[in-house]
């Protein structure tokens, strides 16, 4: 599976954590709602994905938000900095405005 976001295929949308690695990269979380289309509801970075998804403290928000199944898109990006995946991160927030997370 794969979706592109912002001219960059991502991994997903997955709608278990167990598919998630834990390595470094950017995750999208989406939203499927009813016309069968993915909903950007927030964006983030992080260099273990999966642990920052599991745990994260905007999971409420998401949830808060959703009209239909979850899931998460993933970029895995190994040898970027974090400086290059915060860059992508405000990329996507500024061309998806995301409900969750900093606007």
């Amino acid at each position: 599976m794969a979706i592109e976001i912002c001219g960059y295929t991502f991994d997903g949308p997955y709608t278990q954590v167990d598919y998630l690695r834990r390595q470094g990269g950017i995750y999208v979380i989406l939203d499927k709602r009813g016309d069968g289309r993915w909903w950007v509801i927030d964006v983030g970075e992080s260099g273990d994905i999966r642990e920052r998804v599991e745990c994260h403290d905007r999971a409420t928000c998401w949830r808060f938000n959703q009209q239909g199944a979850l899931g998460v898109a993933v970029l895995y990006t190994p040898n970027w900095t974090g400086d290059q995946r915060r860059l992508l991160e405000s990329r996507i927030r500024e061309a998806h405005s995301p409900a969750c997370g900093v606007r």
